[in-house]
C-alpha cells in the first residue's frame, strides 16, 4: 500500500523539521521536507499530501512575536487554499512554534474562513523559557483523531511564549467553545495558560495546535525515566514518572502521530 504523504515545512528558522519528518516516517507517513519558499511558490502541492506539519523552532527569530511573521507570509500567499484543504479533511498539525503560527493565522480554535481570532499565545507567566517534561490529560470533550484511545500522556515542552490567553471580557458561550476545542491540558500549571490548556483543535478535530513536542517522544529512550523503567532493580528514581504503559504501549508522541496515520488510511 502506498504510504500517505506528509508535508513538513522547513527553513525560515524552523529547526525541528528533521525530527518531525523522522517521527512521521515512524508513524507510517512518507514525509517530504519542503522549504516554505518552495511551498508558497507551488502551494498546490498541499493537495498531494494527507497531512501538513508546521514544526517547532524559531521562525524568523521570533522577531515580532513567536510565529507571527511566518503566519503572515503563509496567510498572504495560501490562505484560501489552506482553508479548502482543511475543509476537505486534510490534517494539519502545528507543534510549538507551529501552534503559534496557526493561532496567529486565526486557524485555531476556529478554522472557518472569516472566523474571529479569539486566543493568543503569550510569554510564560514567569517570563522565561521553559524546557521540561510535562504530564498531560486528554480532554474527554474533544474527539480529534489525533488523540484516539489516549487519556494521560507525557511529552516535553520547550517554549518561551506558550501561555494561552483569552479575552478579558470573554462570555460564557466563548468559554464553552474554547473548552470544546481543547485537546490536552497540563496536569499541573506550568506556564499560566488559561485553564492549563496545552493544545487546541478546530471543531472537526483535523487541525491541531500543540505546545508540547510529540516528535520528541517516539522512542522510550527519549524519556528521562528510561533508566528507571529499563532497570527496575536499580536505585529508585522517585523524581520521575513511571509510565503506566511501559513497555507494552508505544511512546505517547508516536501514538499521536500513528493516530493521524490511521485517520488517513481508513
Amino acid at each position: 500500500m502506498k504510504k500517505p504523504k506528509a508535508i513538513v515545512l522547513c527553513g525560515d528558522g524552523i529547526n525541528c523539521d528533521a525530527e518531525t519528518a523522522y517521527a512521521l516516517e515512524l508513524a507510517g507517513f512518507a514525509p517530504d521536507r519542503l522549504h516554505t519558499s518552495d511551498f508558497l511558490g507551488n502551494p498546490g502541492r498541499l493537495f498531494e499530501a494527507q497531512l501538513l506539519a508546521i514544526p517547532g523552532g524559531f521562525s524568523f527569530g521570533d522577531e515580532i512575536a513567536s510565529g507571527r511573521v511566518l503566519a503572515l507570509k503563509i496567510k498572504r500567499k495560501v490562505s484560501d487554499l489552506l482553508h479548502s484543504y482543511i475543509h476537505a479533511g486534510g490534517l494539519v498539525i502545528g507543534i510549538c512554534n507551529g501552534f503559534q503560527v496557526l493561532v496567529q493565522m486565526g486557524l485555531l480554535p476556529f478554522s472557518d474562513p472569516g472566523a474571529p481570532r479569539v486566543v493568543s499565545l503569550s510569554r510564560n507567566i514567569e517570563g522565561k523559557f521553559i524546557n521540561r517534561w510535562v504530564e498531560l490529560e486528554v480532554s474527554t470533550s474533544n474527539s480529534s483523531p489525533f488523540f484516539q484511545s489516549l487519556s494521560r500522556i507525557h511529552l516535553p515542552i520547550r517554549h518561551g511564549e506558550g501561555r494561552l490567553c483569552v479575552p478579558d471580557n470573554m462570555d460564557n458561550k466563548l468559554a464553552r467553545e474554547i473548552d470544546r476545542h481543547t485537546a490536552v491540558r497540563y496536569v499541573e500549571d506550568v506556564n499560566g495558560s488559561y485553564e492549563r490548556i496545552a493544545g487546541l483543535t478546530n471543531r472537526r478535530g483535523n487541525v491541531l495546535g500543540l505546545m508540547p513536542h510529540p516528535e520528541a517522544f517516539v522512542r522510550w529512550t527519549q524519556h528521562p525515566a528510561w533508566v528507571s523503567w529499563s532497570h527496575a532493580s536499580g536505585p529508585p528514581r522517585t523524581e520521575v514518572w513511571h509510565h503506566p504503559g511501559f513497555p507494552d504501549a508505544i511512546p505517547d508522541g508516536l501514538a499521536i502521530l500513528k493516530n493521524a496515520y490511521q485517520a488517513v488510511v481508513y
